[in-house]
């Protein structure tokens, strides 16, 4: 782990972001992290459809985990 995510303000996105890095750490593959963090963001946000979380969930890991950008995403409405 290690990896900072003060910088991230929203609670599901930083969620989301450290669940998917924790699987993947213990040796989880990529797909079942990912339907385990869509999961988990429809938790926080149950109003979301499928396809909304899906699409943020992946838009998420790709900034924040594949690209380590800090920056923030445009991301859902809350805080």
């Amino acid at each position: 782990m290690g990896h900072d995510f003060s910088h991230i303000s929203r609670r599901c996105e930083r969620a989301v972001v450290t669940a998917y890095r924790e699987l993947r750490e213990v040796g989880n593959d990529d797909f079942s992290s990912f339907r385990a963090c869509t999961t988990l963001y429809r938790v926080h946000h149950p109003e979301a459809s499928v396809t909304e979380a899906r699409r943020l969930v992946s838009e998420w890991i790709d900034h924040h985990v594949i690209r380590e950008d800090i920056g923030p995403t445009d991301g859902c409405a809350c805080d």
